[in-house]
């Protein structure tokens, strides 16, 4: 998975279209998670798609699996989830997760049912990492 930098500066220099195949590709290229890992308990509430956060690994190293069933919408998943991926828990529980994503501008480039749901992802994914750092 690539990190937040390297995709705000490649995302940085497209427009519109390209922008969307993007994040498409960005979705594409997340790590299989596991029809079996798609459950209720899963799921992100409040996304127009439905998606989907499996917390694994440990404190010191923090590891996700995601997955949506639209492909714009799993750009948006990837985006949040390389910003947290592989980062200690304690890390990930004082992260500014919105800040680091203010580079992409989702809210004016995609429609707010698209991103309705990341403020929810967000919050899953520091609450997770603040029950692992709090052990």
């Amino acid at each position: 998975m690539r990190n937040l930098d390297d995709i705000a500066e490649e995302y940085e220099f497209l427009e519109g279209d390209e922008r969307y195949r993007l994040l498409i590709e960005l979705g594409r290229e997340l790590e299989p998670m596991p029809d079996a890992l798609k459950t209720d308990a899963t799921l992100v509430r409040g996304c127009s798609a439905a998606v989907w956060v499996y917390p694994t690994g440990e404190a010191e190293k923090l590891h996700f699996l995601a997955d949506s069933n639209a492909a714009i919408t799993k750009g948006i998943v990837a985006l949040v989830i390389s910003a947290v991926q592989d980062k200690p828990a304690e890390e990930v529980a004082q992260m500014d997760v919105t800040a680091a994503l203010e580079p992409f501008d989702l809210k004016n480039q995609l429609s707010s049912n698209r991103t309705q749901g990341v403020p929810n992802m967000i919050s899953l994914v520091k609450e997770h990492a603040a029950r692992i750092a709090a052990g």
